[in-house]
């Protein structure tokens, strides 16, 4: 199974961060490509996207100043999956891009990916009070995966709290 590239650039205003692709994804290429998946809804519901994109589409969105990592890189069925020793990997490497690329804020789609980051253990959704990674500010949204039991309006109500700290290229 494959690796899903990341996409990532300078002057990024958003690079929004998973766990680890899903098989779906590793398949296909594309970040959030598993139907069941409602990451490409929520930003276009909460209007951090001018449409509704495709996962095909997702290197697409670095012209709205928006890109795509994961703390694995390894496709896995779900996180369970994922190993101790891919994760102590994945923050270093995870923490290595961030600190090249210099996002204005790094979005972590699940509460689980920024605890395994920075190893904190209460953490709030939205802008974190204190940045782990100093000069980029950190934004913590619910997991999009289908399996949240999170109601959709709430979930989208958070990144709408995000849109709120950055100017969309498309307005």
């Amino acid at each position: 199974m494959n690796e899903v590239t990341d996409h990532l650039d300078y002057g990024l205003q958003i690079v929004f961060i998973g766990f680890n692709p899903s098989l779906r994804s590793g398949e296909v290429g594309h970040h959030y490509a598993n139907p069941r998946n409602n990451f490409w809804r929520i930003l276009y519901k909460s209007g951090l996207t001018p449409r509704l994109y495709e996962p095909t589409e997702d290197g697409e969105l670095l012209k709205l100043g928006y890109g795509f990592t994961n703390i694995v890189a390894r496709p896995t069925r779900g996180v369970e999956d994922i190993t101790r020793e891919e994760y102590r990997e994945g923050r270093e490497i995870l923490r290595s891009k961030l600190v090249q690329f210099r996002p204005q804020i790094a979005c972590f789609v699940g509460k689980g990916v920024y605890t395994e980051l920075t190893r904190r253990t209460k953490v709030d959704w939205g802008l974190q009070p204190d940045s782990f990674l100093e000069g980029i500010h950190e934004f913590v949204a619910p997991s999009s995966s289908g399996l949240v039991r999170m109601p959709m309006e709430e979930i989208i109500e958070i990144y709408r709290r995000l849109k709120l700290f950055v100017s969309p290229e498309w307005e």
